[in-house]
């Protein structure tokens, strides 16, 4: 069937129309790695996804929260990521990585989440939207109703944007739940048929 149109698949979704800023080379890419069934997003070959993606990914979240620290544990290949609510600033040259360093901030109902550090090279959302290491990433997470998260997230990567851009997730809340253990790499048999895709291979006759 047809791919479900969210966030995690291409980060456009709910932009009424309109296309984030690309810059060129940005564009070129994103419609490349779209057109090649994105058989090289890191999720296909079981790497970490980031943080865009994984607030989006369609596997469960559990997030365990402090005063001093918010957690969201993944249940996808066990990942996590921290965010520190102790009111730290950000390191001055933080170790880039998948997840970037979070810090986060209570706006009233609101937990505003700021991230900076990302490793260069990520994907925004499945189809390969670009994301560099210039990226800066603004979460504002809010509880409008019960078993409900809306999520607002501001991208501003100038290498890769003209300008920032906003998009929104929306997430099931279940509370009483358990994850179950989901390990990527094991027995994986994927890689191999994704490098030689069949689907885009001519139809015989």
């Amino acid at each position: 069937g047809p791919t479900p149109k969210t966030v995690f698949f291409d980060i456009t979704n709910g932009m009424k129309g309109a296309a984030p800023p690309y810059q060129p080379w940005a564009a070129e890419l994103y419609e490349r790695r779209k057109a090649d069934l994105a058989k090289d997003n890191p999720d296909a070959h079981c790497l970490p996804i980031g943080a865009l993606q994984m607030l989006a990914h369609p596997l469960p979240k559990k997030i365990l929260h402090s005063a001093s620290l918010l957690v969201f544990l993944h249940e996808r290949n066990m990942e996590f990521r921290q965010i520190f609510t102790d009111g730290r600033p950000h390191p001055a040259d933080p170790n880039p990585s998948w997840y970037g360093y979070s810090t986060g901030r209570w706006d009233g109902d609101t937990l505003v989440v700021d991230t900076v550090g990302f490793r260069d090279g990520l994907w925004a959302d499945y189809y390969g939207s670009p994301l560099t290491d210039r990226a800066r990433m603004t979460e504002r997470i809010r509880r409008p109703r019960f078993g409900a998260l809306e999520i607002a997230v501001t991208i501003d990567d100038p290498k890769t944007f003209d300008k920032p851009f906003t998009v929104r997730a929306f997430r099931n809340l279940l509370v009483d739940q358990e994850m179950i253990e989901f390990i990527c790499n094991e027995n994986e048999q994927s890689t191999d048929h994704i490098e030689k895709p069949v689907y885009n291979q001519a139809p015989q006759k």
